[in-house]
Parts: C-alpha cells; sequence; structure tokens
C-alpha cells in the first residue's frame, strides 16, 4: 500500500517529537513492502528553527540518518489533488493548516478512493479546544488519538465518525541499550523547556535535585530562556542545546539515569499519555524516575518499569538510590526495556495501524490487506 503522511516536519526534530513516530512508523511500513512519504509544509516552524540554529548539514544529517525516508516540501501551489490520488492511505497531523485539513477531506468526498486519517499527538483539543472544534472532520474515515483520554475528548465533542487510541511508540532499531558506551555522566535529561507548561516541575524535579546531590548532569533541549539557563548553571548543570533525536541513544547509554518531567496539560487533563520520551528512554535501558503522572491505561508497570518520584525531595531520594545502587538500576533496566520490547514499539504500532485500517478502510484498502492475508 502507499501511505502519506501530512506533517508539519518529518526532516526536523526541533521542539517536535512527533517526526521521532512517524519516522519509526514509516521505516517499518517500508521494511513490510509498503511505500511511504511524507509532505511538510514550506514554512514549518520547526524545520526554520532547526535551519536557523544548526544550518543546511542538519538537513544532511537527516538524511544520512534515514535514507530509506522521503520527505517532499509543499508550498501554497502544490497540487495536492494530484499528490494524493494514487494513495491507500492518507494521514493527516493535527499540525496542518485548517484549510489544508478541509481541502483533503473535501478530495476524499469528492470519490478519493484512498482511507483518510486524522492524527492528533498534542494536548491542543484540551488546552486550545476551540482550535481542534474549527477543524472540519466530517469526511475522515477515522481519527488516531494518542492516548485514551484524548480519544473519549474527541468521542464527546463528536469529531470524526470512528476514533480510535493509537499511543506512541520507541523505534527499537534506533532505541536500545548500548552496553558498548562507558557511563561519562550521572544523570541526563532531554526536554524542551516548552512554553512554561513545566517551569516549576523542571525546578523542583530536575535542577534542586541534582544541585543537592552535586550530579554530573546534563541537559539536552531547545528553548531554554535565560533565567533557566542561569538556573542550571548555579545548579551545576551542563546545556548542551539541541540534539538531533537520532543521538539521543547515545547520550542516555553515557549517563546512569534520566527522569520524566511531564507538561502539566497531559498531567492534569489528560492523564495515561506519557509522551514519546518515555518510551525512548526505557528502551535504551537507562534508569527513569519520573514526576507524577497518572498511567490510566496501564501502559507500563509503575515502581517496577520506572519509579515515580512525588515530589522534589522524594525524587532527590530515588536518584541517589539509583546512583548508588546497582541492583536497583539494573532491575529498572530489565524491566523498563522488557515492557517496551512486548507492548510499546514502532512494530507493534503498525500492526495496530494495519487493524484499525481494516476496520475503518475503503474498498480500496481493506481489498489489498485481504489480498495479502490470503497471501500469507
Amino acid at each position: 500500500m502507499k501511505f502519506i503522511f501530512y506533517t508539519h516536519s518529518l526532516i526536523s526534530d526541533w521542539n517536535h517529537g512527533n517526526a521521532h513516530f512517524l519516522r519509526g512508523v514509516m521505516r517499518h511500513l517500508i521494511r513490510r513492502g509498503h511505500e511511504a512519504l511524507a509532505l511538510e509544509p514550506q514554512d514549518s516552524w520547526s524545520r526554520a528553527n532547526l535551519l536557523k540554529e544548526q544550518g543546511p548539514v542538519a538537513v544532511q544529517k537527516f538524511r544520512e540518518t534515514f535514507p530509506e525516508l522521503t520527505a517532499q516540501i509543499y508550498d501554497g501551489d502544490f497540487d495536492h489533488e494530484a499528490a494524493i490520488a494514487d494513495a491507500d492511505v492518507v494521514v493527516v497531523h493535527e499540525w496542518t493548516e485548517p484549510e489544508l485539513v478541509e481541502r483533503i477531506g473535501r478530495i476524499r468526498r469528492n470519490g478519493g478512493r484512498f482511507t483518510l486519517i486524522f492524527h492528533d499527538t498534542h494536548h491542543r483539543a484540551v488546552s486550545a479546544e476551540s482550535d481542534i472544534a474549527g477543524l472540519r472532520l466530517a469526511d475522515y474515515d477515522a481519527v488516531l488519538a494518542f492516548g485514551e483520554t484524548l480519544r473519549q475528548r474527541y468521542l464527546k465533542a463528536g469529531w470524526g465518525r470512528a476514533v480510535f487510541t493509537w499511543h506512541e511508540a520507541a523505534d527499537d532499531t534506533l532505541f536500545h541499550p548500548r552496553p558498548d558506551i562507558a557511563k561519562t555522566g550521572d544523570l541526563i535529561w532531554i526536554g524542551n523547556w516548552g512554553d512554561d507548561e513545566r517551569s516549576a516541575e523542571i525546578m523542583e524535579f530536575l535542577i534542586r535535585p541534582a544541585k543537592a546531590l552535586k550530579l554530573d548532569a546534563t541537559v539536552r533541549g531547545v528553548r531554554y530562556p535565560e533565567h533557566a539557563l542561569e538556573e542550571l548553571s548555579q545548579a551545576g548543570i551542563a546545556y548542551g542545546g539541541w540534539i538531533a533525536n537520532a543521538e539521543a541513544p547515545l547520550a542516555f547509554a553515557r549517563h546512569k539515569a534520566t527522569v520524566h518531567i511531564p507538561r502539566r496539560p497531559y498531567v492534569e487533563n489528560l492523564p495515561g499519555i506519557p509522551t514519546i520520551r518515555v518510551f525512548e528512554a526505557l528502551a535504551c535501558g537507562i534508569p527513569l524516575i519520573s514526576a507524577p503522572w497518572n498511567d490510566a491505561e496501564n501502559l507500563f508497570r509503575p515502581e517496577t518499569d520506572y519509579l515515580v518520584a512525588r515530589n522534589g525531595e522524594q525524587m532527590t531520594r530515588l536518584l541517589r538510590d539509583v546512583l548508588s545502587d546497582p541492583n536497583l538500576a539494573e532491575s529498572l533496566t530489565a524491566s523498563g526495556l522488557a515492557t517496551i520490547r512486548a507492548r510499546h514499539t514502532c512494530r507493534h504500532r503498525v500492526d495496530e495501524l494495519l487493524f484499525i485500517l481494516s476496520q475503518c478502510g475503503t474498498e480500496r484498502v481493506t481489498g489489498k490487506l485481504a489480498a495479502r492475508e490470503a497471501a500469507e
């Protein structure tokens, strides 16, 4: 089958976590013999910031790291009708411009023989509800929501015909343990500052504990304001700026522990959605300690796959325990890795996607799936 993904960016993961997951999904689709193409807008703010900060070498590095992936940039004159005419499945990400969301739906309504999917991987359905409510999704065959609570939001609001939960996951061909890499640091956190959605939490669960324990700690990410950089410096935490997601496994491998600090909208309004860094960190076999979040869908085994710190004081104690107790660290590593491999890789998500398509696809798609299953 031919899959076309409308995304904010496949090329750039600068403050754009969906690129991580999409790359993994596309790679696994291609390995199974499908075609996969990403379309991204010329004015992508993620790619623009990446080029401004890192230059063209970052784009070239993406192409070298993921040679099998194809991303095509479209502008205002792009012929979307022609681009998706021979597609079997079109997946439209929620950052796509509303006018284009509607246009693609109209193509589907006017005879497009592809299955049309809307994919939501953000908290705007609760934090900026009018943005999502204003989208015209009546012509979409299904919605993929990256958490059950988000799926329920869509159902309650009547957005979309059929809504399925489709969590993010780790591409374990990239994210896996690297025992050959020497550990040179205590703690690493890979995360962006964001829009003050977790600034207090970063202070409580990262900066103050690292300072109290005098840890050899590193932070990688973007959009840190001057006052945040000053706090990191005063705590003795090294700030390394942006890191390509493909390099994150090596960064995890060089450190003894990491933390998860969820954004406030997820904790308060979308329980059960951990975001992709939890999947990726556990897939790399690094002990993880999380600030509070409610694993409402039982994706993991809290206190077995990772530890949970209810406040900064407890985070300090748990970090001390993990860094001083090799048996505890090894237990967390083994358990978290086992859960990822059993349930949360991009291979699992491709299986789920193909099943969803069999439930809501057009005759063209479901016929191809049936033919493939018969051949197998």
